[in-house]
């Protein structure tokens, strides 16, 4: 039987809901609510209908977040009201099983309720392509252009129970087989023969118990923190960086552990610290993985990186003769070019990583397991303990000094803000940062911001943000001093002082 929601006689102008770099996020019962969900799903269902895969299916899951599998079985219920049969996850697991599922069934896309790394009070939807990857401009546009017909008319549904008595819903656990998949390219069992111990802090997410469960059974000891489901995230944003994570970096300096592995909200970020608690910020990731897979792996495939990543990358590209291809911010783009350049692997400023050879799409646990094999082999080539190795690292990729700051800004002032960057600063762009003169000045893509080049290799990124009041300062330096001096002089770019 399927049930149709009437709208309210006299009801509210809808929500504009448009998908940013990774997905549309919003607070709950603000603009997060089942209706809108059901939006969103209805916009996946026509998608999925247009191209004619309704019997392709889609793959459901969700994460830990306040009523996230409440909100799955809302988006279930109007695919099923279309005929279109659901895999939904037993339980909450990290982003990236999604995409997984769909690649391993071939399914029509993917649905995750999550707000990944954002703050406990949100929630979002994001949507996944056939191919795994984060979905794209082109499939994107078509879910908008559905979603801003659908605002004003009733959605059906079909109740989750009947359909799944029907046997339109099948549930699954992606466990079992996502160790299977992860075997094909990676020595899970030399990784728990390591004598090593670990510290990994999921911070409360759906990637709790992944790397322990992976890694058990053999010698290597791993200790897990903040297992539970906590959907205040313990009031913090469950993002791998500092401060959020001072608790984990604090219990490595204590000493006991070889080394740190962290993960954000949903589990599809990644994350790391050295043996002393040290920070590995997300840029320093990016150039470890890829050195990772050019020096050890001996892989010489394209690598994709986002424009606001490291300039490590392009180094280590002329070190291991590999092509580096940039992109605009996030995997909706990333993931793409991957599958147009054949590429190894993509990553992003905010610490996702995707690989040719497991998914186009970030993944928080892989990436983390790549990581300890690295440093595992790097152990093996003499270079021990994990900040020994990082310092080797540096000695052939240079130097990164990485900060980014968020510049928030009154609400009724953002907009005259937005036009003055954006329009008055292409036109009278700085000639000098931190007492050095701008070399190179670049316009982003997404016309939201802009990218600076000064004369030793560092670099200030302004960028505006389409949804918040704030614009993001993004630095990579050659010092701690240089770097410290670009953000001044790039704070002082957007408050106009």
């Amino acid at each position: 039987m399927t049930e149709t929601a009437a709208a309210p006689a006299s009801a509210p102008a809808p929500t504009t809901i448009i998908f940013g770099t990774d997905g549309w996020r919003a607070r709950v019962a603000e603009d997060y609510t089942f209706d809108n969900v059901r939006r969103c799903a209805d916009g996946v269902a026509q998608y999925v209908v247009d191209r004619g895969d309704q019997a392709k299916g889609v793959v459901i899951a969700y994460d830990r977040r306040f009523a996230s599998e409440h909100f799955a079985m809302a988006a279930a219920e109007v695919l099923l009201a279309r005929d279109i049969p659901v895999a939904f996850s037993t339980t909450a697991v990290p982003t990236q099983m999604s995409s997984y599922e769909v690649v391993e069934r071939g399914a029509a896309a993917g649905i995750v309720i999550t707000a990944s790394h954002n703050p406990w009070t949100d929630n979002g939807f994001k949507v996944k392509a056939p191919t795994g990857s984060a979905a794209g401009p082109e499939i994107l546009e078509t879910l908008e252009a559905q979603i801003a017909r659908n605002g004003a008319t009733a959605i059906d549904r079909r109740p989750f129970a009947e359909a799944e008595a029907a046997g339109l819903v099948e549930r699954f656990d992606p466990f079992d087989g996502y160790e299977r998949f992860v075997r094909r390219t990676l020595d899970l069992d030399a990784l728990k023969a390591a004598d090593a111990h670990i510290l990994v802090e999921p911070m409360w997410g759906s990637g709790s118990g992944w790397i322990s469960r992976l890694l058990a059974g053999g010698r290597i000891k791993v200790t897990e923190i903040h297992q539970e489901r906590n959907p205040f995230f313990g009031g913090v944003n469950p993002e791998p960086i500092r401060p959020h994570v001072d608790e984990a970096l604090g219990m490595l300096a204590g000493g006991g552990y070889d080394l740190g592995l962290l993960l954000d909200g949903d589990a599809d970020r990644a994350g790391a610290a050295d043996e002393s608690g040290v920070f590995i910020h997300q840029l320093q990731v990016t150039g470890l993985l890829m050195y990772y897979l050019a020096e050890h792996r001996g892989w010489r495939d394209p690598v994709v990186k986002s424009v606001n990543n490291t300039s490590m990358a392009e180094r280590l590209g002329e070190h291991y003769g590999i092509d580096v291809h940039e992109t605009a911010v996030g995997f909706k783009y990333i993931g793409p070019k991957m599958i147009e350049t054949g590429a190894m692997m993509g990553g992003e400023e905010s610490g996702g990583f995707g690989f040719g050879m497991h998914l186009p799409e970030r993944d928080g646990i892989y990436a983390d397991l790549l990581l300890l094999d690295l440093f595992l082999r790097e152990r093996a080539a003499g270079r021990w303990p994990v900040s020994k190795a990082i310092a080797h690292f540096h000695e052939i990729a240079g130097a990164s000094w990485y900060r980014r700051i968020d510049v928030h800004i009154d609400r009724a002032a953002y907009a005259e803000t937005k036009r003055r960057l954006l329009v008055d600063l292409k036109a009278e762009a700085p000639t000098e940062l931190a007492a050095q003169a701008v070399c190179r000045t670049m316009a982003l893509d997404t016309n939201d911001g802009f990218k600076f080049f000064v004369a030793d290799g560092s670099w200030l990124l302004v960028r505006t943000s389409g949804t918040e009041p704030l614009v993001r300062v993004y630095v990579e330096a050659t010092s701690e001093a240089t770097r410290e001096a670009m953000l001044v002089a790039g704070e002082r770019l957007v408050r106009g002082s």
